[in-house]
């Protein structure tokens, strides 16, 4: 009777300290993401790039391309990133529909780590082909997530659709695959971008995909931040940690789990001056 009695109490003791660690960490997610997602987060962000326009297709397109090469330094991403738009004119939905044999061999030279102008160049005849049949990528997007239901069977879905077409076999690399555990961080960070609208004047909530499917877009500075706050265990960056962190996110904030994507970037950058690097 007294080990039991004793074990109750432990028990006890456990669930009220679990719950004391559940409230900070609550507490620290909810205050970093108040406190990075404003205006001047755009400021040192790639996000800044579709930004810059104001009709949804542009916005889109621009929003793609750039998390196409959404990874590496935020200064260089932010620099290839307008480095395209102005190869496009400052008109990604124009270009996209219409450019000529010649002036899609102003992509030539464009680079950006492994992203070449031939993947450049593909990008943009899949991106021609979607909103031929689609008219925007929302359109697309909003169609396919309603018909399978989760994120995860939209992106294969979305891969498929995409590639359905002649294009480089090295090509296939730029697409996420999450049917081989692919992380797709890029195209998470798309979704994120294009469906969250909190009016708090970062994201921008064009797309009707409901913020409660959405994963969290994870890279390194995303994981070795939530590893270090005991919200993922797992230690690959792969396809199985996004669902793992997604899911314990929820716990916060069920209606929203990615919004705590501005806390782990926060948390990443901690003791760091907030530059574009």
């Amino acid at each position: 009777m007294k080990f039991f009695i004793a074990f109750i109490h432990f028990k006890t003791e456990m669930l009220i300290m679990d719950f004391q660690s559940k409230t900070k960490i609550a507490q620290l997610l909810e205050a970093e993401y108040v406190n990075n997602n404003t205006p001047e987060f755009i400021e040192c962000d790639p996000i800044q790039i579709p930004h810059n326009f104001k009709k949804q297709e542009d916005i889109e397109i621009s929003a793609f391309l750039t998390a196409q090469i959404a990874w590496g330094k935020r200064s260089m991403i932010i620099r290839n990133g307008y480095n395209l738009m102005n190869i496009m004119d400052n008109s990604p939905y124009d270009f996209v529909l219409n450019a000529s044999n010649n002036e899609l061999k102003k992509i030539d030279g464009f680079v950006h780590r492994t992203f070449n102008a031939d993947d450049c160049r593909t990008e943009i005849m899949a991106l021609r082909r979607f909103y031929t049949k689609y008219n925007n990528l929302g359109a697309y997007f909003e169609s396919v997530f309603n018909t399978e239901g989760t994120i995860r069977n939209t992106l294969i879905r979305f891969r498929n659709d995409f590639l359905n077409s002649n294009h480089p076999p090295r090509f296939t690399r730029h697409i996420s695959d999450v049917k081989k555990k692919s992380a797709a961080k890029r195209l998470n960070l798309l979704l994120m971008w294009m469906c969250r609208n909190d009016g708090r004047g970062v994201h921008f909530g064009l797309w009707n995909i409901p913020t409660s499917a959405l994963m969290i877009p994870l890279d390194v500075h995303c994981g070795n931040a939530a590893r270090s706050m005991g919200l993922l265990n797992r230690k690959q960056n792969d396809w199985l940690a996004v669902e793992e962190l997604t899911i314990k996110l929820r716990e916060f904030d069920p209606h929203d789990p990615v919004k705590y994507d501005f806390s782990l970037f926060g948390l990443s950058i901690q003791g760091k001056l907030k530059t574009c690097d």
